[in-house]
């Protein structure tokens, strides 16, 4: 936000909503994600962990690329978090020309079978003090930002 002094007061009063927004939604995103983590604690995920099975479980194979992308993760951090879930056993990694293709073992699916359904009723409830018309209603409001971020992204 440029700081311009001759800012007409309805410009403020945009601009301080527009940081209202802001904070909101990275305090509810930052709440989300530690009750996530703590509920994901009792299957041995992390959030990151959760997000990588649940992308690998429903587009694979998938190749570390494809993954990335859907991810919005750094690659170290997903290098990372890969390394770990095949650690586990959770995962495998084959290589395939230039690219490492990515899919669930059977422990994995298991994992994946588990996890997932409990996981949904554990966001629903998160989201229980909105009808379901508003559920709808604030998950296109968050579609419409985040086009257009993507779209300012783009122009820069």
């Amino acid at each position: 936000m440029f700081h311009n002094d001759k800012s007409s007061p309805s410009s403020k009063q945009e601009e301080r909503l527009s940081l209202l927004l802001w904070f909101r939604l990275s305090r509810f995103y930052n709440q989300s994600l530690r009750r996530s983590n703590f509920h994901l604690k009792q299957w041995g995920l992390t959030v990151a962990q959760f997000d990588v099975l649940v992308q690998i479980g429903t587009h694979q194979p998938l190749t570390q690329k494809e993954l990335a992308a859907k991810l919005f993760v750094t690659k170290g951090n997903m290098t990372q978090v890969l390394g770990r879930m095949e650690e586990l056993g959770w995962i495998k990694r084959e290589q395939e020309w230039k690219s490492k293709v990515l899919s669930l073992t059977n422990l994995g699916k298991e994992m994946y079978e588990d996890v997932v359904p409990h996981q949904e009723q554990f966001q629903a409830s998160q989201f229980q003090g909105l009808t379901k018309q508003e559920q709808k209603q604030l998950l296109d409001l968050l579609r419409k930002l985040q086009h257009q971020n993507n779209n300012a992204e783009e122009l820069e």
